[in-house]
């Protein structure tokens, strides 16, 4: 995630067609320690000042999507009032979710020097967003510790052939996979929260609104509230919306926007972790290292800004985590020639590929020939 410098020009980045190529699975010849430091030292520094400036400028952003929104719309003729009201949603939905890369920063600790002002302003705005600051970032930790693991990962963990529903093969198709995108971006995120779908697999049932929950430790247990309390405090305040301007102007102003932000989370880690060319481990062959860089940098365009390049910086994140957005596009660029062909970015349009993943990507496997049984591939034949 970097929102500094620019893009990487797509000469320097892999042709659509080799992006399908299987990466290196064996043990890279390069170490972490070898990676930092080909960094430039001054990508690791977090500036207060420069984290809460990009704040501003989102909710800056955010606020004057709101005020052309509440109004003007209304004023337009029929229909165009009605078609403005999308429009204004996805577009506000994009601005948001740059506020929800942030809190995600927060979480990481790559915010500022300061833990507490980390966890302060991630609790705020994800709250502000539905999302359980405490709870998610302890889960997202356990993702990141555990990425591209067939037995502790913690999200988009894909199943073995023999593990698929009964009524997989009814949906290997063009309707079948429109209902599975549909479903996974519009209730994938609550669903994830709520119930663990697509999570690892827990002996007990695992919510990240109960603090008992197998997914947290006890010593957690008490900021899991905190996170509930940060989210009830936002459901009442937008129930005393709701009573004061109306329900249907609420959902027009928050719930458009909050349902674009919670499929394009849905859908930005959907694509960087699903990927014809990705392996997972089984723990017999499973380390850290090759963990990490089982996922994928990819190109949304314009919307690489907008989301402080989460998406097209993903590799660097996972391996740098603390690291802060606005210098991890620096820090791809310095540490692509150290990982050669383990680094995978894909250029593919973005729903494009989203479309190809759900078609390619259905359940893991290992090769019949290779030794390596403890490395698994993405299949689609049922």
């Amino acid at each position: 995630m970097g929102a500094g410098g620019r893009s990487i020009p797509p000469t320097a980045r892999k042709e659509k067609s080799d992006a399908l190529n299987r990466v290196p699975y064996e043990k890279p010849p390069f170490t972490l320690g070898q990676i930092k430091k080909a960094i430039p030292p001054h990508c690791f520094q977090r500036s207060v000042l420069r984290s809460f400036a990009y704040v501003v400028y989102d909710f800056t952003i955010a606020f004057i999507l709101y005020y052309v929104a509440t109004n003007y719309i209304n004023l337009l003729p029929k229909p165009f009032n009605y078609l403005a009201w999308p429009v204004y949603g996805f577009v506000q939905g994009c601005v948001l979710t740059g506020v929800w890369v942030i809190a995600h920063e927060c979480g990481h600790h790559a915010f500022s020097d300061y833990q507490w002002l980390d966890d302060t302003v991630g609790l705020v705005l994800h709250s502000l967003l539905l999302v359980p600051y405490f709870s998610w970032k302890y889960s997202h930790r356990r993702h990141h510790s555990n990425t591209g693991s067939m037995e502790k990962d913690e999200v988009f963990v894909p199943k073995r052939r023999e593990n698929m529903s009964w009524f997989s093969k009814y949906l290997n198709n063009p309707p079948g996979r429109i209902i599975t995108l549909l479903v996974t971006l519009t209730l994938g995120w609550p669903l994830y929260l709520l119930f663990n779908v697509s999570g690892r697999r827990y002996e007990r049932f695992a919510c990240h609104y109960d603090p008992s929950s197998p997914i947290y430790s006890e010593r957690e247990k008490l900021q899991i509230y905190i996170s509930d309390i940060g989210i009830l405090t936002v459901t009442y305040g937008l129930y005393r919306l709701a009573a004061a301007k109306g329900l249907a102007w609420v959902l027009c102003v928050y719930g458009g926007p909050l349902l674009v932000v919670n499929g394009f989370l849905v859908l930005i880690t959907f694509l960087q972790h699903t990927h014809p060319s990705l392996p997972h481990y089984d723990s017999s062959e499973w380390d850290w290292l090759r963990g990490a860089l089982a996922t994928v940098d990819r190109d949304y365009g314009i919307l690489n800004k907008v989301f402080h390049n989460i998406t097209d910086t993903h590799v660097a994140h996972h391996l740098v985590s603390t690291m802060p957005h606005y210098h991890a596009m620096e820090a791809t660029k310095a540490i692509k020639p150290i990982l050669g062909k383990y680094y995978q970015f894909d250029g593919t349009p973005v729903f494009k590929a989203m479309w190809r993943e759900a078609k390619e990507c259905m359940y893991v496997e290992a090769d019949e020939d290779d030794q390596n049984k403890g490395v698994l591939w993405y299949r689609n034949k049922i």
